[in-house]
């Protein structure tokens, strides 16, 4: 049994996927699968998103796979209507349209607040000294950095200073591989929603 698993971008596709794994494993009787299918960013994503699901769900293998999930980072899409600021209003807002424009029981749509880089926030010791050191003390509630400066632009400001350059590329799969899945479920609200959910999906479908 698996799960299909859409991402964004290549980076997403290289990490998630391992890094969700761990902690389902951890959790199940048997392993779990995680099929990963990449979109040229958020805009292919979300015009494509229907088709895609459908075409998964309706496969002549349909009957192995546990959901299709869809993770997009919250910040960068410009779907919202206008008067949602807020990170749970969009987010609520965004899960429901979409999920509605699927259509597909077997379909869940997750957001990482406000990227997935904020993951990486939960735990500084994973980072350099030098820029762990210099951690503002927002990073306590890694889903809390927001959209004016978003994780990988806070990241990106941070490694800068020490003189040194934050590439998601190759700096986020070196800290991923890193990150224990545990702290970020502990540090970040809505990472949990979407591990707990996964589960119990997982587990209602024999594994």
């Amino acid at each position: 049994m698996r799960f299909v698993l859409f991402v964004e971008g290549h980076t997403e596709k290289k990490i998630i996927s391992p890094f969700l794994k761990r902690w389902l494993d951890a959790r199940l009787d048997q392993s779990v699968r995680i099929n990963v299918v990449r979109f040229n960013g958020w805009s292919e994503m979300v015009k494509d998103l229907r088709v895609k699901a459908s075409m998964h769900l309706r496969a002549p293998s349909a009957d192995q796979i546990i959901a299709v999930i869809a993770l997009l980072d919250l910040y960068g899409p410009n779907i919202y209507p206008d008067g949602l600021t807020s990170a749970r209003k969009r987010m609520n807002w965004a899960v429901k349209e979409l999920e509605g424009q699927v259509g597909e029981e077997r379909f869940r749509m997750f957001f990482a607040v406000h990227e997935i880089e904020a993951w990486l926030l939960s735990d500084p010791g994973i980072f350099p000294p030098s820029v762990a050191r210099a951690f503002p003390d927002k990073v306590k509630q890694p889903e809390s950095v927001n959209f004016n400066e978003p994780p990988a632009k806070l990241l990106a400001q941070l490694y800068s200073k020490q003189r040194k350059r934050y590439k998601k590329p190759v700096d986020g799969s070196i800290l991923f591989k890193k990150l224990n899945p545990d702290r970020v479920y502990e540090k970040c609200p809505v990472f949990k929603r979407m591990m707990d959910e996964m589960l119990v999906l997982a587990k209602n479908a024999g594994l």
